[in-house]
């Protein structure tokens, strides 16, 4: 298995809503991006499958040195030697990768954040630098494009947080801001018992509405000229919001289901969404 065959099966095995954005990317393009994704879904999956913390430390400790490898053209890891033709040929920053790692690491040893501000810096390093390098491989021209991919890239990450609210609570997590949880009296003690309410509704309802600003704030941002190059992101913003509209259909249901849209459905939206121009 070659290394784009490989990141190539990392992403289809996923099962992300990502996958139907890069279906209408040139091939080029379309190897980048999954290279990309394939890199952010291993270092994701250290946090997520790896239960000792020390053990976790060390294991990002070794990606890190592996993206340095990346730019000396030695890795040793097919996800990383497939980004290595990457990074050269769309001028990605070896900082941007290692801030994704940084975002990943804030995993092991925070589970809580005080306020949104703090929850947005866990949301730039995790998704919203990932939107700039996504932005660059699809072809951003402009600075303002970059603008738009990582506040989208934001909004992206607030969705995953609603719809996993219940998932991640049965890991100890709790990444809904603690001052929204005390301006909706929703105690940290029903949450992690996965108790519903119409005050957690509530909660949640500001939740999504939030995360739709955040979508319109991106959108408002993208000039016309690059509204074509980025159309995989577009396709995305399109699948996401309709999962908030979902969630929201479902009453905010997501403490004991995780709600999701089917494999048709997306398609449907992507095809859509790309050929709407």
């Amino acid at each position: 298995m070659t290394p784009d065959e490989y990141c190539q099966q990392r992403t289809a095995q996923s099962g992300s809503s990502f996958y139907y954005s890069f279906l209408f990317l040139p091939p080029p393009r379309r190897r980048a991006i999954t290279a990309l994704y394939a890199f952010c879904r291993e270092v994701d999956d250290v946090v997520d499958e790896v239960r000792e913390p020390d053990v976790a430390r060390v294991k990002l400790a070794w990606w890190r040195r592996e993206v340095e490898a990346v730019f000396a053209g030695t890795p040793q890891h097919p996800v990383a030697r497939a980004l290595v033709p990457v990074v050269r040929e769309y001028e990605l920053p070896a900082d941007h990768l290692q801030t994704v790692i940084d975002g990943m690491a804030m995993d092991i040893d925070q589970s809580r954040y005080l306020d949104f501000a703090a929850l947005e810096a866990y949301c730039h390093r995790v998704a919203g630098v990932v939107g700039v390098m996504s932005s660059q491989i699809f072809g951003a021209t402009t600075a303002a494009t970059r603008t738009f991919a990582r506040d989208l890239g934001i909004a992206f990450q607030l969705t995953n947080i609603i719809r996993d609210v219940g998932e991640d609570a049965a890991r100890g997590r709790v990444y809904l801001p603690q001052d929204d949880l005390a301006r909706f009296g929703v105690s940290q003690t029903q949450l992690l018992k996965l108790e519903f309410s119409e005050r957690f509704a509530a909660m949640m309802a500001f939740q999504v509405n939030r995360a739709r600003e955040w979508y319109d704030r991106a959108l408002r941002q993208l000039p016309d000229v690059d509204r074509r190059s980025q159309r995989a992101g577009l396709v995305m913003a399109a699948i996401y919001r309709a999962l908030l509209n979902e969630i929201e259909r479902d009453g905010y249901r997501v403490l004991d289901r995780r709600i999701a849209l089917t494999p048709l459905r997306k398609f449907g939206i992507a095809w859509t969404t790309a050929f709407r121009g």
